[in-house]
């Protein structure tokens, strides 16, 4: 049974049933996509009447249509997230669909309910004035607020906007004004305080909703969830309905911005087929079941505000039944695991960086563990190996609809990955000359990621265009699979970040792992157990980082000097050798700079930050 009554405050479950019955960085992501090489067949008119073929296939206009891009192979009839979230309310009305901890007590709500709480925020929205194709921004943590908030604002016509919390105040003013954000929905004081700096240099922000904290001191236009969800209580369900029944697959109803590790964040315009015909489809690609099957459960802990987290726990939780368990705010500095061992979830979904860490937590693990858990425990990693692998071949399959094709293909067969389907996202906000860089004049998604297919078809990612190194001597030098080998080899190294761009040689800036501080996830000086680990079997005692900083460590140094050796002589040629490298005294960080809200490495950034090490490698 729910207990809807205490999952949220007890107003927002009022008047339920009736309302029942009157009722990528760009969108894209270059694994599991369609691996071809064939040529396009002609585009088809979608089935919606309202998608001419004189529709362009990009836009830059909130407002703006698109023709979607569908073929023979790709028969799903193009529908709207409010379409999607009705199929599945007659399936799967009576299980539970958000789980979130309160007291120490998982409380549910049933996807009748999740429904009838969206429509009530999507009346909200209306009242407080949300215009057609503007914007409703979420800052905030993962919760049953975040879902709710983002289908009612779709529901209502407006364009769901999730903004990462680790965001400056700056940050968020230029989403929000970029993207004509009218209304804020904030999880707490802290992100309150943000958007008070700003509010005045924002027109078109109408007001502020706060989810979790109660309002500190009474403000015009600040409201709880309680009052919010009240607001639009007597607001015809007619109106609403003229207003979803108005909604085309081909239109705009979720932005995603990119984190601005290049320039000014870019806001991806992702429109009801690219939600709804994803959702339907790449979430099969890891075995996820419909309820009507079994019912999935998944743990929603990463940025909401990136699409990977947002597609994987938001929309294919609509689409396929699945029941979203909450993790708790601090689940990245290590309370995740206590809710997955709790949780025990069908299917799990991280970014590399975060199964890295579990890896490091594994490793410290059983390095202070007695003789049979060991055993035991690489008894059972070895499973999970082997099942794996043979499980791998299914990566890469051709999709419907979809297809991958590489441009400017260099003769070891590494070219540009593009990208031809229904998962391509409508183009730029505001940007037109970027949404042009972007596409090409048949329509192909220019990725930007470097790729090869193997003779079976098969697509492997090789780095980024951008981040490619091109020497002083004209070499192309992927520099992923460089650091990557050096991370395998090295067990002690937890980032390492490869320069020569216009230089002579290659060289590379080290960083070694570190324990997180619990409250801020910021490395600290003490090393990791696996890192303890590494330095006593190249006999050294060192315990922190700044003790094989400050005195060049002998053991650890040659011992790092040697596994480079090992990753020089597998280098595809003499000029993918790394000749110089350095440790810095601090491990990357989100706090630090030199990571983004994803763990993405600010590659420019941090060239910045270290100049003088980078410069000193190359002095005559």
């Amino acid at each position: 049974m729910s207990n809807s009554g205490e999952t949220l405050p007890k107003k927002l479950q009022d008047e339920n049933a009736m309302i029942i019955s009157d009722s990528h960085e760009n969108g894209t992501s270059t694994d599991a996509q369609t691996v071809c090489r064939d040529s396009l067949p002609p585009l088809e008119k979608t089935q919606d009447e309202s998608t001419e073929p004189t529709e362009p296939l990009w836009t830059s206009f909130a407002d703006g249509r698109v023709r979607l891009r569908i073929d023979k192979s790709c028969p799903q009839t193009p529908i709207t997230v409010h379409q999607m979230f009705k199929e599945s309310l007659e399936k799967y009305g009576s299980l539970n669909a958000l789980a979130s901890k309160k007291n120490g007590k998982w409380e549910k709500i049933t996807f009748s309910e999740y429904y009838c709480l969206s429509r009530k925020a999507a009346k909200s929205f209306l009242k407080l004035g949300l215009e057609r194709f503007h914007s409703v921004g979420i800052l905030g943590f993962n919760s049953p607020e975040w879902f709710i908030s983002a289908v009612g604002a779709v529901f209502a016509g407006g364009i769901v906007t999730g903004i990462y919390t680790t965001n400056s105040p700056e940050a968020c003013h230029y989403i929000a004004h970029d993207s004509k954000t009218n209304i804020m929905v904030v999880e707490n004081q802290k992100q309150l305080d943000k958007i008070m700096q700003i509010w005045s240099r924002l027109p078109h922000l109408k007001a502020v909703v706060l989810y979790k904290d109660s309002v500190p001191e009474r403000h015009p236009n600040l409201y709880t969830m309680e009052e919010f969800l009240e607001l639009g209580k007597d607001l015809p369900d007619a109106t609403l309905d003229d207003i979803i029944n108005s909604q085309k697959p081909n239109q705009c109803c979720v932005l995603i911005y990119t984190s601005g590790t290049t320039g000014k964040p870019k806001g991806a315009m992702l429109s009801h087929d690219n939600i709804t015909w994803t959702s339907a489809h790449c979430s099969r690609a890891g075995d996820m079941q419909p309820a009507e099957v079994q019912q999935e459960s998944i743990v929603s802990y990463l940025p909401l505000s990136h699409i990977a987290a947002q597609i994987y726990d938001l929309w294919t939780g609509i689409k396929w039944g699945e029941q979203v368990y909450f993790a708790e705010p601090d689940a990245l500095k290590g309370s995740l695991i206590d809710t997955l061992k709790e949780v025990q979830p069908t299917s799990h979904m991280g970014v590399p960086r975060v199964w890295e860490k579990i890896m490091e937590k594994l490793k410290d693990a059983s390095a202070q563990s007695g003789f049979m858990k060991k055993k035991m425990l690489s008894w059972a990693m070895s499973l999970s190996l082997e099942r794996n692998l043979n499980c791998s071949r299914s990566c890469g399959k051709p999709a419907p609809g979809c297809r991958v094709k590489l441009v400017d293909e260099d003769v070891e067969g590494n070219g540009e990955i593009c990208f031809w389907g229904r998962t391509v996202f409508m183009g730029y906000l505001n940007m037109e000359d970027k949404t042009k860089e972007a596409f090409d004049e048949e329509g192909w998604l220019h990725s930007g990621d470097l790729g090869k297919l193997d003779k079976d078809g098969f697509l492997y990612v090789t780095g980024r265009i951008k981040d490619l190194i091109i020497t002083a001597g004209g070499e192309n030098v992927p520099p992923i699979p460089i650091e990557d080998a050096v991370k395998k080899e090295l067990p002690v190294v937890s980032n390492a970040m490869v320069i020569g761009d216009k230089k002579k040689f290659l060289s590379m800036l080290l960083t070694l792992k570190s324990v997180l501080d619990p409250d801020t996830s910021d490395p600290t000086d003490i090393l990791t157990e696996q890192a303890r680990d590494f330095c006593q079997k190249t006999g050294s005692k060192a315990t922190k980082v700044s003790e094989i900083v400050a005195t060049r460590d002998q053991a650890i140094y040659q011992a790092i000097q040697e596994g480079i050796n090992k990753v020089n002589m597998n280098a595809t040629n003499r000029v993918h050798c790394i000749q110089k490298w350095i440790v810095l005294p601090r491990d990357f960080s989100i706090s630090g700079g030199e990571l983004g809200p994803t763990m993405k490495l600010k590659r420019l950034t941090v060239l910045e930050k270290y100049r003088h090490e980078v410069d000193s490698f190359y002095e005559e």
